[in-house]
């Protein structure tokens, strides 16, 4: 089992990673191998909707967002993480999320996130960090993810990596996060061998407001 955590802040080694780095420990101890992704420092624009991954299969703008996409394949859980800038989630990984899922599936390339679990993770200096997290799992919900929850808000505090390590409540719930990830994939896996398949899919319509 393996789970990708994407580090979706301008810096590397900040706060974002360190919460990750505290979720990417406990899942290791916890039989579960991990691979933190740096989407990087540059800034990651949106979707432009173009239509082109229709046919691609992929984004045509070829970056992290498509080298993340065939880490993705090979993965059985996704750790997004950010950090809060005006009350929500960075804008660069939002612009990386997008572009992700929504180029995801297309032109007859597989789902690499159906039926996944996945959990958001924030840091900020102080206040924002529910509103960033909806932003995140919003993703989430309409790729038929399971959301993986923590024993409070996934989030911790901190306006360096150094102050992250003092919020002790903050490391804690990262913790239980991890844990709550590698319980939840053992089930999933214990389902398959038990036979369970996965549920079905139905090819319904799409219904505009507008015609």
């Amino acid at each position: 089992m393996k789970v990708l955590l994407v580090n979706g802040s301008p810096h590397k080694q900040g706060c974002t990673n360190r919460a990750l780095e505290e979720v990417a420990r406990t899942l290791e101890d916890n039989g579960v191998e991990t691979q933190i992704f740096w989407i990087g420092a540059k800034p990651v624009g949106s979707c432009a909707a173009c239509g082109g991954c229709s046919t691609k299969g992929a984004c045509v703008f070829n970056d992290c967002v498509n080298e993340f996409r065939e880490l993705a394949a090979g993965a059985d859980g996704f750790v997004f993480g950010a950090p809060v800038h005006y009350a929500h989630a960075a804008g660069s990984l939002l612009g990386f999320m997008d572009r992700l899922f929504y180029s995801n599936g297309r032109a007859g390339k597989p789902n690499v996130f159906r039926l996944k679990p996945a959990a958001a993770v924030v840091s900020a200096r102080r206040g924002g960090t529910t509103a960033a997290l909806d932003d995140i799992q919003k993703f989430f919900t309409i790729s038929e993810m399971p959301i993986v929850a923590s024993r409070y808000w996934n989030q911790v505090h901190g306006n360096t990596a150094a102050e992250v390590e003092q919020d002790a409540e903050g490391l804690w719930t990262m913790r239980q996060l991890g844990r709550n990830m590698a319980w939840m994939l053992k089930c999933m896996e214990a389902g398959r061998a038990a036979g369970i398949e996965p549920p079905a899919r139905e090819d319904g319509t799409m219904t505009n407001f507008i015609r």
